[in-house]
């Protein structure tokens, strides 16, 4: 079941986006999400706007989270390449696995069906280096637009997603 994220969660997350680093470093993505990022203060600013999902079995335990944005997300603006339409559209960021339980194979894949429950058109960004989230978004039906740049200057994959 996929529901809001509450303060309660807060420990529990950033034990999940520990685990999802550490995965990153295996799999050779050395500097995407690196420090204290994503923070126990902004974990809580996303709680407070309404923003920060989760998704919880049956025993309680939060399989993986993932922030779901509505507007236009400044990062966005300037793109090298084209996005596919102009329109209003969600943004994910920040989808994160504990990678350890049962249910933690096909998260993608129940995120991007949450956010098309409220969205028909998405988009998402990801590091050059992280492979396997490239391949779960593509896998997904979003197509490559360009690269975007973060607020520091760092380059993103940008992805777009539109519903028929």
């Amino acid at each position: 079941m996929i529901r809001a994220a509450e303060i309660k969660d807060v420990e529990q997350l950033l034990c999940i986006y520990e685990k999802a680093k550490g995965f990153m470093r295996q799999a050779g993505n050395l500097t995407q999400w690196t420090g204290n990022y994503p923070s126990r203060e902004l974990l809580l600013s996303d709680i407070e706007k309404g923003q920060l999902f989760c998704e919880e079995s049956e025993d309680g335990a939060i399989v993986f989270c993932f922030v779901l944005a509505s507007g236009e997300d400044p990062t966005y603006g300037y793109i090298e390449g084209s996005w596919l339409s102009d329109e209003p559209y969600g943004t994910i960021h920040r989808i994160a696995k504990d990678g350890s339980h049962p249910m933690s194979r096909g998260v993608v894949s129940r995120c991007v069906a949450f956010a098309l429950e409220r969205y028909s058109h998405l988009r998402v960004d990801t590091h050059a280096d992280n492979l396997p989230m490239q391949r779960a978004v593509e896998r997904e039906g979003f197509r490559h637009c360009g690269t975007i740049y973060l607020s520091d200057g760092s380059p993103r994959m940008a992805y777009e997603f539109i519903t028929d």
